[in-house]
Order: structure tokens, then sequence, then C-alpha cells
């Protein structure tokens, strides 16, 4: 089936679950190999290396947020382009969209290496802390120009039909990831770079496979001589802004966190965070995956002025995530203690109790976190980027840091409930946003008119 057909013809709810499914264990399957970086790192080297790696991974992660920005932000003109049939248009924005990918990982790697020792000493750590953290980080910087670009990719499948090869990609890259740690850290006892080398690995491995069917034109976008213009690159920024500066507002938030954690409990403090921050991690890829991966079939039918469609494809995107997020408040609530031992091999009972307290006040979290997320994803789906970006940069850095000063007094206890607190601000923040659209999203169908 074309995803002309696909997204125009196919019921709404069918639409949702054949592109929701396959991309919510594709977004998992992508983001576990940090998971399992964690796992593999805390079981072979340590709660050292654990630490350290928390604290370069805000950094790591930042890396590739511009390639992230710009797969997402040129996926929404992609869509809405094939939607009013502009195929040509649809084209040069992807091909101009993958050189800029390509010059914005170089540019961003090198700034990286080179600032490595100064990021990670501002951060407060010392001795093998710091040491770990810019080993860790400067392999990621090293390898940023061939892996950054399989973060884009899964756009640009998804839009072209290719939702179950786009999951299995990433599996395949979660499974090289795993078994490239597996030999680096468990057979071969190299260092914590290692466990670098062997994400960045399957990412490069993974990036040419995904690049295989637009360079064959097997796919519906192809590429072509690119045209760069103002008004192109103005558009993919804007629609990529509000995905941009969630990525890069929740690190800096993660590294002023980190920060204070440092001098407030040292390591064992910034090993239960990134216990937390895993956990989100797990979470967070399964809420995206769902409501991204339908992105472009809303795009596509706003694009046709078929509203009636992209509000039941909104509808789905909600309940959906609300049934997701609330059944993991369950499990996190439930499983504190098996959650913390898989991040920490060698946990003491002190550690132990902290991290279930902290793990029980952040489940609060995800009773309400789905609303700010479906939202922030339906308004840029519709081409509200403005909205969207207003929900992502007060979600994930003004609130929480408005709420450091505010639950300073709580000490540890008021970091582990920042996120929840952020959560229920961004929820009525997103309430507004949508009463706001409201009278655009129910004009009348282009063929009821």
């Amino acid at each position: 089936m074309s995803s002309t057909t696909l997204f125009s013809k196919t019921p709404p709810v069918k639409l949702f679950f054949l592109a929701s499914i396959p991309g919510m264990i594709s977004m998992l399957a992508s983001s576990l190999y940090q998971t399992f970086d964690g796992i593999l790192v805390g079981q072979f080297l340590g709660a050292t290396a654990f630490a350290a790696l928390n604290l370069a991974m805000p950094f790591v992660v930042i890396n590739f947020a511009i390639s992230d920005m710009i797969g997402v932000g040129s996926a929404v003109p992609i869509s809405v382009c094939l939607g009013k049939k502009q195929n040509q248009e649809a084209n040069n924005i992807f091909t101009c969209s993958i050189l800029m990918i390509i010059g914005g990982s170089i540019i961003t790697g090198a700034i990286i290496f080179a600032a490595a020792p100064l990021f990670i000493g501002l951060m407060g750590a010392e001795g093998d802390f710091a040491d770990f953290a810019i080993q860790y980080l400067r392999v990621y910087a090293l390898c940023s120009p061939f892996t950054t670009i399989v973060y884009a990719m899964d756009n640009y499948l998804r839009i072209s039909g290719y939702i179950r090869g786009s999951m299995g990609l990433n599996i395949l890259m979660s499974i090289l990831s795993v078994g490239f740690g597996l030999l680096f850290l468990g057979v071969f006892r190299w260092g914590i770079w290692a466990s670098a080398l062997g994400s960045c690995s399957s990412m490069f491995i993974c990036a040419l496979v995904a690049l295989s069917p637009f360079i064959r034109g097997k796919a519906v976008l192809h590429f072509c001589k690119p045209q760069f213009s103002l008004k192109t690159v103005r558009q993919i920024f804007s629609c990529g802004c509000p995905s941009f500066l969630q990525n890069i507002a929740t690190r800096i938030t993660s590294i002023i966190m980190n920060a204070i954690l440092v001098r407030l409990g040292g390591e064992t403090a910034v090993s239960v965070y990134g216990v937390l921050m895993f956990v989100d991690g797990f979470i967070q890829p399964l809420l995206y995956g769902m409501c991204d991966s339908v992105q472009p079939a809303i795009g596509y039918n706003w694009g046709a002025q078929k509203y009636s469609r992209v509000r039941a494809l909104g509808k789905c995107c909600f309940v959906a995530s609300a049934v997701v997020s609330i059944l993991c408040v369950f499990v996190i609530a439930f499983l504190p203690a098996q959650i913390t031992r898989l991040f920490i091999s060698d946990v003491g009972a002190d550690v132990l109790a902290l991290s279930i307290s902290a793990l029980h006040l952040f489940c609060l979290t995800y009773i309400i976190r789905w609303v700010s997320f479906a939202t922030q994803s339906f308004m840029l789906a519709i081409e509200k980027s403005l909205p969207a970006s207003i929900i992502s940069v007060s979600t994930a850095l003004i609130f929480p840091v408005i709420l450091l000063a505010v639950l300073w007094p709580l000490g540890l206890t008021g970091i582990w409930l920042n996120l929840a607190g952020a959560s229920l601000l961004s929820a009525v923040m997103s309430i507004i946003v949508l009463k706001k659209a409201r009278p655009e999203l129910y004009q009348p169908d282009a063929a009821d008119e």
C-alpha cells in the first residue's frame, strides 16, 4: 500500500494502530541503546563509570539534537507537500535536509570534542569520575558525522511507507549495540570509551541500511539537485524547533540537576538521578514513538484539508498516550528495587533506599505527562510550531528551573518531585493551547464544501 493511500483512505483508528505500534517499538528500540549502555557499564565497570556516563549523557543527546531537529522539522512540510501533490518540493526539502544534517554534525562534533574537558569540569567532577565522562563523550563527538543521521531517517522511512522497515531497523540497532557492548566490555574488558564505540558502530551500520532505499530510488522520496532557499531552511527550522528546544532544554535541565547533585550528594546522588533518567528514557520513546509516528498521517490530511481525519487521529494519540503513561506509573511504583538493581549492580542499602524513595515520587510524573506530550506532537503535525515550542521549552526547562527554586527547601526530595510538578504545569498550559486551536480544527472538510 502506498503512503498516499495509507494516509488518505485507511480508517483513522486502524491507521493509528498501523502507524503507532511499529512507531512505539521502533522508537523504544532506537533509544534502548542508551539503556543498555547504562546496564552494561553499571554491571561491568561499576558505580563510578555509571555515574560518569550519566554526567556525560546530556551532552551526548545534545550532539544528536540538530539531526533530530532537521529530521522532525523537514518531515512536517514534506508530509504537507505530499498531501498537496507537490512531490518535487517534497524531494527538494528531503535532499536539503540530509545535507544540512551532515554539515551540522561535523560542526557540533568538533565543538563537543574540543570542549569536553571544560564541560565536565564545570559540572564539578574530578579524578576518574571526570576522566570516564570525557572519554565517553569524545567517542560520540568523533563519530558524529557518521552516526547522527540515523535519528532523522526514521521520519523519512515512515513518510515513504516503510513503517515496519523503520521498526526493524531500530531493533537491529539495539541488538547490534548490545552485541558490541558485550563484546567490548564483557569479553575484551575495555573501558567506558568502548561502550560509546559500540553504540556508534551500530548507528553507523544502521544509517547505511536506512539510506539504501533512497539511494536506489525505491522510496517515495528521492534525492534531487538541492535548491536551498531561505524559505525552505526557515520552514525546516520552524517545524523542528519544538523538538530541538525540548532536547536542548531537557539536557540543560539535566546538566543543572547533575551539577547540583554532585555538590549535594556526590556520585551517589548522580547515580540515583541517572536511574530516574534511564526510566524516563524508556517511557518517553513509547509516547514519542506513538505520537511522532502518526505525525506524517496528520500532516498529510491537514494539507489535504481533511479535518475530520485530523481530529480523529489526534484523539487516538491522546487516549493511547494516557493509557501508556498511567500503566507506567504502576510499574515504577511496584518495582523500584528491581529497577535500581538493573542499573547499579553493587548497590548498598542506603543507596537502594534513596533510589526507591526517589522512584516513588518520580512516578507521579506520568499521571499527567501525556497531556503536554500529545498536545505538543499534535500542534507540530498541523504546522503550529510556536505553541508546540512554548510547551516543549516550558516542560523541559522553564518549569523545572522555577520549581528547582520553589522546592529547594526539600533538598533531594525536591529534585525527585521536580518533573512531576513541571508536568502538571505543562498540562494546564496544553489545555489552554488546545482550546485556542479548536475553531481551526473544526472547519469542514474540503470535500464537504
